[in-house]
């Protein structure tokens, strides 16, 4: 844990699952919960403006992506980027149409056309993400590693834990 550097975005949980998968053996990683309450940040959709909600999560998040791929190698372009627009696209209307029907059988109702919104937000976002990315290649919204931090920062560690306890404790 203390050499992974991971983003500061919504990029965050799969910023850390693609460190963890470069860094560490397959058998040796596991998820676990990490506190009692999870405060889960209900997000709106926010089709008009990218900068909040579900729109800038989403974005943030094939940032990261995009930034781990092309660690590892793979080369981006504004026609990649539409190739990788289109199949998400297809595919979650594909997937949108078998949870569609698999809703009905249960009785559920989903509303085809918010859902429809919001796959085309998402496969917008995948071109303004990969724009962004095209647009600043150096970008870095990593975090230090934890090794760097506490070089910069020996009592750093004992800091944080009593911030934490503090505001554990209001």
């Amino acid at each position: 844990m203390k050499e992974l550097r991971i983003p500061s975005d919504w990029g965050l949980e799969i910023g850390i699952l693609s460190e963890m998968q470069r860094n560490q053996a397959h058998n040796r990683i596991c998820q676990v919960d990490i506190a009692e309450a999870y405060d889960h940040k209900h997000q709106v959709l926010s089709v008009k403006d990218k900068t909040k909600g579900l729109s800038k999560m989403s974005i943030d998040i094939s940032k990261t992506l995009i930034r781990k791929l092309a660690a590892q190698g793979d080369t981006f372009t504004y026609n990649i980027l539409r190739t990788i627009k289109a199949t998400y696209y297809r595919n979650a209307l594909d997937l949108l149409e078998i949870y569609h029907n698999d809703a009905k059988i249960n009785g559920l109702d989903i509303n085809i056309n918010e859902e429809e919104i919001a796959i085309e937000l998402f496969a917008n976002n995948i071109i303004t993400a990969g724009q962004q990315f095209l647009d600043n290649p150096n970008e870095n919204p990593l975090t230090p590693n934890w090794n760097r931090v506490q070089n910069a920062l020996p009592d750093f560690k004992s800091k944080f834990i009593k911030a934490v306890q503090d505001d554990s404790s209001i």
